[in-house]
């Protein structure tokens, strides 16, 4: 076997053109332009991040209210919204994207891909979740901002206005604007699918992919079968309110419960797409600073498909309270309890993982550990939802808002600050730097516990959620005065981040290909990474591959370093030490080397930036607008611009003619 070096020296200028391209490829146009799967992963990350502060800073609004009883911060119209908006973007702007922004950096790197299965559709995606995010934002500004909760509950938001109940234009800024979000969330799940599944190099078969890549799977499948779900919902909901329908209107034989079941049918599958990723991006970051291979790798994977199955049938605890019948209750509790086990493997994994390793407790790691430890404590306040009695005290009291967040924040906003720091080199060139990466980390980890933990308390002594005071006197002055200093700890951690980030852009070290002495093959591309990826996709032979390039065993099973990436007698002994994978996944036919747009054998094709993804989803906020304010006439321009994008797009050629 054929060692790929480290570093690849780029294929010469005959074999790759990327300065002669018919749209801007290059500078700030390029960025409405490109279907590259590594600059449209950036634009996600980037918006997410700037979606999470306004979350941010909608959550200390929020906190400065509740820091002492009778508050006076916000009216209780104000605090409706906020709690709503705040939410919503933490849902559906900021956990969500946040994992497909990594997941569109990395997955084609890690799998040895020159790019995603559908580069276009891949930036139409991005562009509706931003089109989508900025419609629901501009409700503040045109009749009304959403203030029914993230969940939407009927028969509160489908109740038409005349009838006097949340008057204005939020809820059908809500339910239309998180239409359009399912749309390019929908778009994305299927990118992913189709790219692990048919574009992995050769020899990586699915028993050799990265974890990461397979919670990324896991993820994709339950957003394409969760969101028309709650799309279903979301629509009747609009109907309800504008056109007279009465899907949830009890009176007229509705069935607001219907309501329930539809969102969290969603709505709990909905929790896993947003952890199964940051347990994957742990699960490559303990391997790398532990410097010994993730252990039980086939359990993690299986745990995370088992998740995913078992998360379809556990949406009704969150319906309890609602009188479901001892039967149901019984069933669902059951599932609550059995979804807890393959969680608590892996759990067991990620420790069999670190101990006995040669740990390096750089910033990455750290997130890592603290996502284990914040994500344990929210699994065991979880579990107690599936003891009915207990979950009927807990409904709607803050308990259930500090076990959410233990999960969410401490589990997947851990987990994306750890990859933040872990690829961040690979991304931009430039290493973050540590000591301000180990105050974040300590800053949040201290923010979070005083912020969530008194929670607990807060709950099981009764204090209800969304509400936007509390009285003098019920023994809960001192706790929220906690629970709020703890959030503004957290945004000074957040804050700390963001200087990093400029101090690091400013005057960062230099990052070199492989900073971390990483396992994976996404380390072993240049950094930064070309547009093409990989100057010859890589032949897979093992998994952690990158890792058995630079590492064989001596006699006595110790580490021994390969020369310059390896030699064949080395890596080749390296391999064989390995178990041997089942399944085929390899793809002799990898795409990207015969003809197929990515390369034809005479040199390396990649799709050729496009304005049409960005002016196709132009028209949908236009007629989202058309909708909401029942204005045919505004319905009009959105569907010619929807039209002639989806037409110019589907004509435009997929690569630039070959010119050499």
């Amino acid at each position: 076997m054929t060692a790929v070096p480290e570093v690849i020296t780029p294929p010469s200028p005959h074999r790759v053109d990327l300065l002669r391209r018919p749209k801007a490829s290059r500078g700030f146009w390029s960025w409405f332009t490109t279907v590259d799967h590594k600059k449209i992963g950036v634009l996600y990350g980037a918006t997410a991040l700037v979606f999470f502060l306004i979350a941010g800073s909608e959550a200390l609004l929020i906190r400065l209210q509740l820091a002492g009883p009778n508050g006076t911060v916000l009216t209780a119209s104000q605090y409706n919204t906020l709690f709503t908006m705040h939410g919503t973007t933490m849902i559906f702007l900021v956990g969500m994207p946040l994992p497909v922004a990594l997941g569109n950096y990395f997955i084609p790197l890690m799998i040895g891909a020159r790019d995603v299965a559908f580069p276009r559709l891949n930036m139409f995606g991005y562009w509706v979740f931003l089109f989508g995010g900025l419609f629901i934002y501009s409700g503040f500004v045109l009749g009304g901002a959403p203030n029914g909760g993230w969940f939407g509950y009927t028969p509160l938001t489908s109740t038409p206005m005349s009838q006097g109940f949340l008057p204005g234009h939020g809820p059908d800024f809500w339910t239309v604007g998180l239409v359009m979000l399912g749309v390019g969330s929908v778009t994305s799940a299927i990118n992913f699918i189709v790219t692990i599944l048919n574009m992995r190099a050769p020899g990586m078969t699915l028993m050799r992919m990265p974890v990461f890549v397979w919670m990324m799977l896991v993820t994709a499948f339950l957003t394409a079968f969760a969101i028309p779900c709650v799309t279903a919902a979301l629509i009747m909901v609009f109907f309800d309110r504008n056109y007279g329908t009465n899907f949830f209107q009890a009176a007229s034989g509705g069935d607001p419960l219907l309501y329930q079941h539809l969102f969290w049918l969603f709505g709990h599958p909905e929790v896993y797409i947003l952890i199964l990723p940051g347990m994957g991006i742990v699960s490559e970051i303990l391997p790398t600073f532990a410097r010994k291979p993730l252990f039980g790798y086939a359990v993690i994977v299986f745990s995370g498909i088992a998740i995913g199955f078992l998360g379809w049938g556990v949406w009704a605890h969150h319906m309890f309270a609602t009188g479901l019948g001892p039967v149901a209750v019984s069933a669902f509790s059951l599932a609550t309890m059995l979804i807890a086990i393959p969680t608590g493997v892996k759990i067991f994994n990620w420790l069999g993982t670190v101990w006995g390793g040669s740990l390096r407790l750089k910033t990455p790691m750290l997130f890592a550990l603290g996502f284990i430890a914040m994500f344990t404590i929210g699994g065991l306040s979880g579990v107690t939802h599936s003891i009915v009695p207990a979950d009927t005290q807990q409904t709607d009291t803050y308990y259930v808002v500090a076990h959410f967040h233990y999960v969410l924040f401490g589990g997947l906003i851990f987990a994306i600050f750890g990859g933040f720091y872990y690829w961040w080199p690979k991304i931009f060139g430039r290493m973050l730097n540590e000591r301000m990466g180990k105050l974040n980390f300590w800053m949040l980890l201290i923010g979070f516990n005083l912020t969530f933990f008194p929670m607990h308390i807060l709950g099981l002594e009764g204090q209800p959620r969304r509400t936007y005071t509390y009285a003098s006197g019920m023994g809960w002055d001192n706790l929220n005065l906690l629970v709020s200093i703890g959030s503004f700890v957290i945004a000074f951690g957040v804050l700390v981040f963001i200087v990093n980030i400029i101090f690091s852009t400013l005057r960062g070290e230099k990052a070199t290909a492989d900073p971390w002495d990483a396992r994976t093959l996404e380390w072993s591309t240049p950094t930064p990474v070309p547009e093409y990826n990989f100057a010859e996709i890589p032949q897979v032979q093992a998994r952690d591959d990158f890792w058995h390039r630079k590492y064989t065993e001596d006699a006595e099973g110790r580490l021994v370093r390969l020369p310059s990436g390896g030699s064949d007698s080395g890596t080749m002994g390296a391999v064989a030490t390995l178990e041997v994978d089942e399944g085929s996944g390899g793809h002799g036919d990898t795409p990207g080397e015969n003809g197929d747009g990515h390369g034809d054998g005479h040199g390396i094709h990649m799709p050729s930036p496009s304005y049409y993804p960005f002016v196709m989803t132009l028209g949908l906020p236009i007629l989202g607008y058309a909708a909401v304010f029942k204005n045919p006439w505004l319905a009009i321009p959105g569907v010619l611009i929807l039209v002639f994008g989806m037409y110019a797009w589907a004509i435009e050629p997929g690569t630039a003619e070959d010119e050499s």
